[in-house]
């Protein structure tokens, strides 16, 4: 069937409306919503806030009236001019690459699925929201970021629950002509210039030996441009129409296709971009998880293909300017793909050598399948610089891919953690907001134009009579979809009317549905629970939401529990599970809720960005110690459930952490919320809201986030690539020495160590150490000699490392040269010591880089 999109024409007056809906900076800029709600409030509600759906199906003659209407026309022109100056004015970045020389001209950002509004439904979970994120964070602090990703024509599945409370999908389908996107065209011999003219951009790719063919469709974020590849084009057969169908469908060959689409075809997107709108070209790629890591092959095929670098110089060249943020706490949440199927798709990937293609994914560690291509394992390959998403997140991270590093320390594997945010516009209410914008410029309290410390200077009834209203406002959605639900279910509505109580304490649990995540932790003692939701004098009420994968009975079981707990007669009223967990759910549910619950098995919770939002909103969290509250608890700002990562068998460690979420529900939980003045207002809990918004607002947000990412990963990687990349024989250089160095390391080690220190010493005594060291026909300033120090642990290994480089060594006897050191003993206890040689290059950025270390021979 061929389809096409009729679009409304605006009155010359209004003709503004159309570049607003056409920047989604209105998702994130309440005075532009405003505006749109004011052109017909029904219709923008019944539209689902979707400003290009409202235009298109307002009446006529309210377009007319409106047009005349002075005080719209000057609404309408004030947001006009302010959408111009927020595009134009110089911002963060501005004033940080005028004093970094390092500071890169662009970033390409990769991402499999990227959360910004409901209208534009391209995410499932915490990855595509977090994506989102650090899109509008980078628009707001003026980053030049292009981000890419792909556009499915079903997005994720719409979730509905049957009679039985089994989880049902649904896929509607996106006419991406209706949404706020347009096709990126190119205008070169066109008569005119204006966005539908000329024809449209299509990226070829090749594909187990025939070509795949993609429009590109762009989304402004604000200031940042959002590429979006769509194989649905007349170009394809009906099977590779289908490529871009769903997000997370499909068997391994269709998740393959998908992920060179958007690695290969997003490198080519962004090429096609910058030569038609003069965008800077990006300097630093940034990998958003494994799903896009082929970008970094198609990076390489470029340098071969303009003839002046072989593999390895590419290599270098690739890996100097591309981040790999990996988002996974499990191996089983890992891409992998049979090594047969990837030599079948990537024969055809000119000139790269197929051969090398495998070994970049090849599991060849301990333990690793060498029938198997890990794309993490790519990732990391293929990059110089990687982190985690939190700083427990790292550490995992550091032990689950120690094998790609095995002679190093866990601690050295050179994977760093920056940790998750979240955009405050996007997610804050805003008559909290309201109460936090600050004309003042950032300082102690004040970052981003809000002063987080506002709180304290504000009336504890308006807070708390502030709070309340939230909670209305998530209870006037739930029982709206409560009501559909129960309808659509075949279950009599009339009682969703007196469902959840604006005066009762609120818990909130939303998230992906993966059995780590233990949805139904909370209903290992049911007896126990309900007692706590239906007490007479200080009941709670709980408002849970969360999708399972389609593919994963095991997570459509544990929702069926918690509806079947859910639907008795007795506690319906104060326990809700609200189908289809989306953006604009969410937007009313993290405000509404006093208490976020998260109680992952520690340590498998990446991040858990859902609870900083709450608390963004004053919201406390009761969660185990993992991901980001592992890094910022303090008893200010909630509680933590005490997590038994020491018991083996699963079924006692849920039941002890269950028992202790209870505990700390009942004993200090309730007590604080309904300890009341004679005002009615609990004055403990209102001064943990002030105290976790002014604590954790400015660690929490986006915009340190994306901060982050820019000084301590993008500007490094920028300064890398410029280096090896200064010219083509510098990258050919280094790729020389590492092969040099690699062939040469067996001739390297440590033959002798000594000290002159006795078995034991007092605190403080300098210790004087020496090495010989075998160089064989490395020369001196190609490694470096390491004292490594720490204390003797429980299994006889050092703990709380300290690396001390020995100074400049001399020849001594038998081609070896000697090493000597010293330490200070800075603390009592059992010390330990040994000597290792590492290779050493201005261009490395890690000792471990290459993984090569030789230390004395037992040790």
């Amino acid at each position: 069937m061929r389809r096409f999109t009729v679009r409304p024409v605006l009155p010359e007056p209004l003709s503004g409306l159309s570049d607003l809906a056409l920047n989604l900076r209105w998702c994130w800029d309440a005075d532009t919503r405003e505006l749109f709600e004011s052109v017909d409030p029904v219709l923008w509600a019944e539209t689902a806030h979707d400003p290009v759906r409202l235009l298109a199906e307002v009446d006529p003659a309210r377009l007319t009236e409106l047009s005349a209407d002075r005080k719209f026309i000057r609404h309408l022109e004030l947001a006009r001019a302010d959408l111009t100056e927020y595009l134009s004015a110089d911002r963060w970045y501005q004033e940080y690459a005028a004093s970094t020389a390092d500071a890169p001209r662009a970033i390409g950002y990769f991402s499999p699925e990227f959360g910004i509004t409901e209208v534009l439904p391209q995410y499932s979970g915490g990855l595509g929201i977090l994506a989102g994120d650090h899109l509008k964070a980078a628009s707001d602090l003026g980053v030049p970021i292009i981000g890419v990703g792909l556009l499915y024509r079903h997005g994720y599945f719409t979730q509905s629950l049957n009679l039985s409370g089994w989880q049902q999908e649904r896929y509607p389908m996106i006419d991406p002509n209706s949404l706020p996107l347009r096709l990126l065209r190119d205008r070169s011999g066109s008569a005119s210039d204006t966005a539908d003219d000329g024809r449209p951009v299509i990226i070829e790719v090749p594909l187990d030996g025939r070509t795949l063919h993609a429009q590109v469709w762009v989304a402004e974020v604000g200031r940042v441009p959002l590429l979006l590849l769509d194989a649905d084009v007349e170009q394809n057969s009906g099977t590779d129409r289908e490529v871009t169908d769903r997000l997370y469908g499909g068997g391994a060959d269709h998740r393959l296709a998908q992920e060179i689409l958007l690695g290969i075809g997003g490198v080519r997107a962004i090429r096609a971009y910058c030569a038609i709108t003069g965008a800077a070209a990006p300097e630093v790629f940034h990998t958003n998880e494994g799903h896009a890591g082929f970008l970094g092959l198609e990076r390489i095929r470029e340098y071969l293909s303009a003839g002046e670098l072989d593999f390895d110089a590419a290599l270098e060249e690739t890996r100097a300017a591309t981040v790999f943020t990996t988002h996974t706490p499990v191996p089983a949440g890992i891409d992998r793909f049979d090594r047969d199927l990837i030599a079948r798709y990537f024969e055809h990937l000119d000139p790269v050598p197929v051969d090398r293609v495998l070994a970049l994914g090849a599991e060849d560690y301990e333990g690793g399948d060498p029938g198997k291509f890990n794309m993490a394992v790519m990732g990391f390959r293929l990059a110089q610089r990687a982190n985690g998403v939190s700083r427990l997140h790292g550490e995992v991270s550091r032990e689950m891919f120690h094998g790609l590093w095995r002679l190093f320390d866990t601690a050295e594997v050179p994977i760093t953690s920056i940790t998750n945010g979240v955009h405050h516009q996007t997610w804050i209410h805003p008559a909290l907001l309201a109460l936090l914008e600050s004309p003042r410029g950032d300082g102690d309290t004040v970052l981003d134009g809000y002063d987080w410390s506002a709180l304290e200077r504000t009336d504890r009834q308006t807070i708390w009579a502030m709070k309340r209203q939230m909670r209305i406002d998530l209870i006037e959605m739930a029982r709206t979809r409560l009501a559909a639900s129960s309808a659509n279910r075949g279950i009599p509505a009339d009682w969703t009317a007196e469902v959840l109580d604006p005066d009762v304490i609120t818990f909130g649990f939303a998230r992906r549905v993966p059995s780590y995540k233990r949805l139904t932790l909370m209903l290992r003692d049911p007896e126990r629970l309900r007692r706590l939701l239906t007490d007479p004098d200080r009941p709670i009420q709980i408002v849970i939401a969360g999708k399972s994968h389609p593919d994963d009975e095991s997570g459509k079981a544990l929702i069926q529990q918690m509806v079947q707990f859910a639907d008795a007669a007795d506690v319906r009223h104060r326990i809700v599970f609200l189908p289809d967990y989306d953006i604009s759910m969410a937007r009313p549910l993290y405000p509404g809720c006093d208490v976020w619950m998260n109680n992952p098995l520690r340590p498998y919770e990446a991040c858990g960005t859902s609870g900083m939002k709450a608390a963004l909103n004053g919201a406390a969290n009761l969660s185990i110690r993992d991901g980001w509250w592992d890094e910022w608890y303090d008893p200010a700002y909630g509680w933590a459930i005490p997590s038994a990562e020491g018991v083996d068998d699963p079924a006692q460690r849920d039941d002890l952490e269950a028992h202790a979420l209870y505990d700390i529900i009942e004993n200090e939980i309730i007590e604080r919320f309904y300890d009341t003045d004679n005002l009615g207002i609990p004055q403990r809990w209102v001064q943990t809201m002030i105290d976790t918004v002014a604590g954790l607002g400015p660690k929490v947000l986006a915009s340190r986030m994306v901060r982050d990412y820019t000084q301590q990963l993008y500007t490094p990687a920028a300064a890398a690539s410029r280096a090896v990349g200064s010219t083509p024989q510098t990258a050919a250089d280094l790729a020389a020495w590492k092969r040099r160095v690699r062939d040469l390391w067996p001739g390297v080690g440590v033959d002798h160590v000594e000290s002159l220190a006795g078995e034991t010493i007092e605190v403080g005594t300098t210790i004087g150490v020496s090495a010989l060291v075998r160089l064989g026909e490395l020369q001196p300033d190609e490694i470096e000699v390491q004292l490594i120090v720490g204390t003797v642990g429980p299994d006889d290994e050092l703990v709380d490392v300290r690396c001390i480089p020995f100074p400049a060594g001399a020849d001594a006897a038998d081609g070896l040269r000697r090493y000597q050191g010293q330490v200070d003993t800075e603390r009592a206890g059992s010390i330990g010591y040994t000597v290792r040689v590492v290779p050493r290059h201005a261009r490395l950025a890690s000792d471990a880089e290459l993984g090569l270390a030789a230390f004395p021979q037992g040790g």
